[in-house]
Parts: C-alpha cells; structure tokens; sequence
C-alpha cells in the first residue's frame, strides 16, 4: 500500500554527496547519529517510501521524514544538530569529518592528555570556536573521563561496609586510622581497557 499525505519532495544526489554520505554511513567509529541519518538520506535516494527506509532502518518513521526533510532543505549540512547561521558556510564537510575522525580516532598530541579546542584547532587549521562548535553539534567532550571499579571479589559488598561503617560511625574514643601499603612495583597500565570517547558519551576508565 502506498504511503498517503503530502507528496515528498524529490530527492536526488550529486556524485560528491553520495560519496560523502556512503563515507559516513560506512565508518564504524563516526557518530553513529551522522551515520544512521546518512543511511536515511541514501535509501530515500534510491526512491525507497519514507515507511520502508523506517521499515528498513528500524526508526520511527517520524525520523525518516524529519531527516529527509533537513536535507532536501539544507542538503549534507543539514544532517547535524549545530545550528544555522545567516551567513554562508565557511567551513567544509570534509573539514568537519576531519575534526569528528581525530577526536574518536585519533591520540591528541603527546605532551597532552586529551584533545582541547586550543590543540585540535592547531592539527586542522580551524579556530578554536569552530572546534567547540562542531564538538557542541555532536555532543564530543573530550575533556571529560569518567571512572569505575570492578571487583571480583565475592565479598566485596561486605568489606566495604564495614570500612564505611568504621569510618562513619567509630568505637567510643577510638582512634581510626587508614594505612596504604605499596611494594616498590611500577604501575604499567591500569587494571582493565580504557573505553573510548563517543558521542554523547565520554571517554571511561578503571581508576585503578
């Protein structure tokens, strides 16, 4: 059965689109945002009804309609969150691809611990703000790490409390004390992988 309501604008490719849009759709670390709405933008491409590509995709179908919409507008620009300026781009899609690859993919140089608008800035050739902007658009924030603990221990909850209940309800004029031994062994690495940075999402570690 067809789809019924308005009819859609078409929507056609230029060599270069497409070829930007197969790029994000097909790499495994981009935001998975840019590559789902990519993926959207090329099956309605192929004449594909918005409820198939939903079909499809397993997206509502609000979303087909909301993206293909965004692009017919605003073509390969229109698929970010970053809001539009009056004034013409003055920065390319590649130049973005470039700053999002480098942030997910890539280390930031090594006299620092993650990437900062100042020293992505200085490896693309963009101004600071443009940096933040496009980091803002796809929700990156590689300053910012979270950490976690795991235990194996199966009696881990137990000990826990009973340091926590020493510390926070002590014996009557006892004195409470907290001694950390450490043998002379280097620290190579922590105790489990790191997790990278995602969209949305910052990096993690064990603290440890």
């Amino acid at each position: 059965m067809a789809e019924r309501g308005r009819p859609k604008a078409p929507l056609t490719l230029t060599d270069d689109e497409r070829q930007t849009l197969e790029r994000w759709a097909r790499r495994a670390k981009t935001a998975q945002a840019l590559a789902l709405r990519a993926k959207i933008v090329l099956a309605c491409a192929e004449g594909a009804t918005n409820k198939a590509v939903a079909e499809q995709l397993k997206v509502w179908p609000q979303t087909v309609t909301k993206w293909r919409g965004r692009f017919v507008r605003q073509r390969l620009e229109g698929l970010s969150d970053e809001p539009r300026p009056g004034r013409p781009r003055t920065i390319t899609d590649a130049q973005v691809e470039q700053v999002i690859t480098k942030t997910l993919e890539e280390p930031p140089p090594r006299q620092d611990t993650h990437w900062s608008t100042r020293s992505m800035a200085s490896q693309v050739g963009l101004s600071q703000t443009a940096v933040s902007r496009i980091w803002r658009a796809f929700g990156l924030k590689p300053h910012l790490v979270q950490t976690w603990k795991l235990s194996t221990d199966p009696q881990f909850i137990d000990k826990v409390r009973d340091v926590v209940g020493l510390y926070l309800d002590p014996p009557q004029a006892a004195l409470v004390l907290c001694v950390d031994e450490k043998s002379q062994i280097q620290a190579l690495d922590r105790t489990a992988p790191s997790l990278p940075i995602l969209p949305t999402t910052p990096a993690r570690r064990t603290h440890d």
